[in-house]
């Protein structure tokens, strides 16, 4: 049986992408699932995370393997790699239908991640747009939450009014996420008990009880 693909997608830059799917990856590995990572942006942010996480824990204790693909390259890598793997997480690029689209026609679940403001919800439709015309199931994941609970609350009121699925479980605007990303680690690794790593275990909880698309 093909272990799970799970893309993350948005075509607004500077959404946290990366860290998402790095955090998520952890997550899964941790509850024991095989994880394998795809890399789909040319930006390649998420292979220098992954080549900080080897120079720290070593090549065989990242736990993880790595790929890199491009274009209609994604789907056919992410399946080969969902053959071996329980969980593939794939990193896309922002604001390219083309290089985004094979790996979200791959995906089993599109995990969208979106901050907190009505700008960044409009700068989402394209991305949900997508997701819809590849029949694909997809989890819109609020973001960079800050304190002002209630304006999160609104924005998922207005995603699930628009017939979206949004995660319960968010992730706040914490500093942690950006410097453990920066040593090849997670807030799971460098503040197993804080509120961040909290967050991102409620959030990976969530996402495999999600429905998936097959």
């Amino acid at each position: 049986m093909a272990g799970r693909i799970i893309t993350v997608a948005q075509q607004k830059g500077g959404t946290g992408k990366t860290t998402v799917a790095a955090h998520l990856a952890v997550a899964l590995l941790q509850r024991g699932k095989s994880v394998a990572l795809l890399d789909v942006d040319p930006q390649g942010s998420l292979g220098e995370w992954f080549e900080a996480r080897e120079r720290r824990l070593g090549e065989a204790g990242t736990g993880m393997r790595f790929r890199t693909a491009s274009g209609w390259g994604a789907r056919r890598e992410a399946r080969d790699l969902a053959r071996d793997y329980d969980v593939v997480v794939v990193d896309t690029p922002p604001k390219t239908d083309s290089e985004a689209r094979p790996a979200i026609e791959a995906a089993n679940l599109v995990a969208v991640p979106v901050q907190p403001t009505p700008v960044d919800l409009w700068s989402t439709d394209s991305t949900l747009a997508m997701i819809a015309r590849e029949g694909g199931s997809g989890l819109v994941i609020i973001n960079r939450v800050t304190q002002r609970a209630k304006l999160a609350a609104e924005m998922i009121a207005v995603i699930r009014g628009l017939g979206c699925v949004a995660a319960d479980a968010q992730l706040g605007n914490r500093v942690a996420f950006a410097s453990s990303m920066g040593t090849g680690s997670t807030v799971l690794e460098i503040e197993p008990s804080g509120k961040a790593a909290q967050e991102v275990e409620a959030l990976a909880e969530e996402i495999l009880q999600q429905r998936l698309a097959t």
